[in-house]
């Protein structure tokens, strides 16, 4: 068992005692290039460590990520409280959009001085097929956007006039298609749902006056997706919030800070920096892991191979015309060389063509401009580790 993994199950076993629970930890990392999020893969080794653990009266989830599928917090909340009686969520630092769904579902929230939540508007991602014509809109919609404009043209701008409004939904609808304002409507009625729903588990219950603040609170009112919410914050929009004494907030954060050197959060943002002394401008991580579901009683690592790509600005089209002559000795004249020699000859430079052009425009590519890198994560997969 490596140090860090065992330094992790001391801190574990501190976090419970104080805690007096069973805690399991779901950490999705964000290193630069190596991200990953909440998703529906985690779903099946998080029960293993549930099936494990067994009935407890207490549950906390530490939990660390940017976001991920919202399909996901419904599931994961369900199984994890029926497990046992009381459950609740600790969060050392980032607990974004899916991570802010989970949170909702718990009786308490164990925030940390830089623990943040944040809105959970849905960003509507939008995938073009392979070979299918661009499309001429952004590929990530804000889902609270749409009907941010349409109440400022309505509110701000003062438009009463239905013909006038119409005119301006009709903006909407040029560039959206039906079927891309059916998605966001499913989004926007979505995620209020879930939210609901998940505060709905709470103990004791929520009143509806109570769950509908918190609701418009996290989707509409707060207007920008990027925006942190803090301890203070939560509390006031209504959120159940404990503040962890000196001696586990102290735990809570050595058990984050042990999951940002491993996970290597802190690297650089410029993946170039990962190729700049590479001549095949290639850099490949191989086992790397980019993301823990662990407990006291086993370690599951989401691992996979990182790989980055300089990215150049080669000339498009780059048409390459090689005009081949084979320099004979003085003494030599290639007229005078029998036909045979001359045929072989001039297969010889027919054949070395393409091979030139190719090794040409390799080299050009290789000298063009850098305008940066790209990175792929291939073939992750959850593993057991311990």
């Amino acid at each position: 068992m490596s140090e860090n993994i065992e330094a992790r199950l001391n801190l574990l076993e501190e976090i419970e005692r104080e805690r007096e629970s069973k805690v399991i930890t779901y950490f999705c990392g964000d290193r630069p290039g190596a991200g990953t999020g909440i998703a529906t893969d985690a779903i099946r080794p998080m029960y293993d460590h549930l099936k494990s653990l067994g009935d407890v009266k207490q549950l906390d989830l530490f939990l660390y990520g940017r976001g991920g599928v919202l399909e996901v917090p419904w599931r994961m909340v369900t199984m994890l409280r029926g497990f046992c009686e009381n459950f609740s969520v600790i969060i050392p630092y980032k607990a974004y959009s899916a991570a802010s769904l989970i949170s909702l579902g718990a009786d308490k929230n164990i925030m940390g001085k830089k623990g943040e939540l944040s809105p959970i508007d849905p960003q509507l991602r939008l995938r073009v097929l392979p070979g299918a014509k661009p499309i001429e809109i952004p590929q990530e919609i804000g889902v609270e956007d749409i009907y941010a404009y349409l109440r400022f043209i309505k509110e701000e701008a003062g438009l009463t006039d239905q013909e006038a409004i119409a005119k301006q939904v009709g903006i909407i609808t040029e560039k959206l298609t039906p079927v891309v304002l059916g998605k966001v409507q499913r989004a926007y009625s979505h995620i209020r749902l879930i939210a609901r729903k998940l505060l709905s588990l709470q103990k004791p219950p929520l009143e509806e006056p109570k769950i509908a603040a918190i609701v418009d609170a996290l989707t509409e009112k707060i207007y920008i997706h990027g925006h942190g919410i803090g301890r203070i914050e939560a509390k006031e929009i209504g959120l159940p919030i404990a503040i962890p004494d000196e001696t586990l907030e102290n735990y809570i954060w050595l058990l984050y800070l042990n999951y940002e050197n491993t996970l290597k959060l802190d690297s650089t943002s410029d993946l170039t920096w990962y190729v700049r002394d590479d001549p095949e401008q290639v850099y490949t991580e191989e086992n790397t892991d980019v993301a823990f579901i662990e407990s006291t009683e086993m370690s599951h690592a989401f691992r996979g191979d990182l790989e980055i790509k300089v990215k150049r600005n080669v000339p498009p089209n780059l048409n390459i015309n090689l005009n081949l002559s084979l320099q004979m000795p003085p003494s030599v004249q290639p007229q005078a060389l029998p036909q045979n020699i001359r045929e072989v000859m001039g297969q010889m430079m027919q054949q070395a063509a393409p091979r030139i052009s190719d090794l040409v425009r390799k080299e050009i590519a290789r000298q063009s401009p850098i305008i940066g890198a790209e990175a792929r994560f291939r073939f992750g997969k959850w593993i057991k580790i311990r």
